[in-house]
């Protein structure tokens, strides 16, 4: 039973995709990943290669998230002390959306602000979670409000606007000044059909990468946009894929190219494998520099971005 220390505050459930705690828990989480039915055992053992490749069987994934939410709580007591606190909720691992939001219940929160640790709105990714969420709340007596997207944020866009430079800078380093050069924006690809729904994923990615852009003092012809880690299904996914994008660069002459992945906020598998790996992999194959810029994780300027969002979709803020 809780001793319901929160009753008063206003709650916040910081949701995310989640990520297995260790490599015994890969398989439940790919199978909660694919709705219940079991990989393969040739499907396990790529993913759990992928795993050891980049933790070597270690896993500090887990605690990237753990210290987002602990970052924003604490910048959440800096700007209004004793009003929120923090509740995590993950999509595909424990404790899951639904246990936040029964956790907040417990301790007596009765208001609370859901956001997602991702800065662009789809119904695919950000809208089912905010779903969930929402039926848990009215389940269990919770008023939610939600942040929708901060894409275009000027506290993000300034800490990935630093990110960009910093990363030209070691491009140019490692390079020896190569040009011409490439900034690839890029995000988790989504299956094509959210173009005929009218999703704004995709317009707000590229919103995102044009204002970082310009704010880089990037030309037009420095940068792109391109997806990456596109899923396995029969439906076609956005692309073309990053590793698509760097060979058709590489053949019209492209001899460096600094991966900005603006869709992800932390450092993960997307991050970690497909890029560190796959595409640096692919970089030394094509004969071109490689480099990416560093990721959010507990920057202070992103923990503002969450904190700010949150107190303006705050139940007294939002029904102003």
């Amino acid at each position: 039973m809780s001793d319901r220390l929160n009753e008063g505050k206003i709650g916040v459930l910081v949701m995310s995709y989640g990520t297995p705690q260790s490599l015994d828990d890969v398989e439940s989480y790919y199978t909660h990943i694919r709705r219940g039915h079991p990989p393969t055992a040739e499907q396990l053992e790529e993913l759990k290669s992928r795993y050891e490749a980049i933790v070597g069987g270690v896993f500090p994934l887990r605690e990237n998230t753990d210290s987002q939410t602990a970052g924003l709580q604490d910048k959440l007591e800096q700007l209004a002390p004793g009003r929120y606190a923090c509740y995590q909720g993950l999509k595909h691992a424990s404790p899951y959306i639904e246990d936040g939001v029964e956790k907040m219940a417990a301790d007596g929160i009765k208001e609370a602000v859901g956001i997602v640790l991702a800065p662009h709105y789809s119904t695919m990714s950000v809208g089912s979670y905010i779903k969930r969420a929402q039926e848990q709340a009215e389940k269990s007596g919770v008023s939610m409000t939600f942040v929708h997207q901060y894409h275009l944020h000027p506290k993000l866009l300034q800490a990935i606007t630093e990110r960009v430079t910093d990363g030209l800078k070691r491009l140019d380093a490692t390079s020896s000044g190569a040009r011409p050069y490439k900034v690839l924006f890029s995000a988790h690809s989504l299956p094509e059909k959210i173009r005929e729904l009218g999703d704004p994923y995709e317009q707000q990615l590229l919103e995102t990468s044009a204002a970082v852009a310009k704010a880089a003092g990037l030309a037009d012809s420095d940068w792109q946009f391109t997806w990456q880690s596109a899923g396995r299904t029969r439906d076609p996914w956005l692309g073309p894929d990053i590793l698509e994008t760097m060979e058709q660069l590489a053949k019209e002459g492209v001899q460096a190219m600094l991966a900005a992945p603006v869709g992800f906020v932390s450092d993960h598998l997307e991050v970690l494998y497909d890029l560190d790996i796959e595409a640096k992999a692919e970089a030394a194959k094509l004969g071109v520099s490689f480099e990416r810029i560093a990721m959010l994780n507990r920057d202070p300027l992103y923990m503002e971005t969450l904190a700010e969002s949150v107190i303006e979709a705050s139940p007294a803020v939002a029904s102003r």
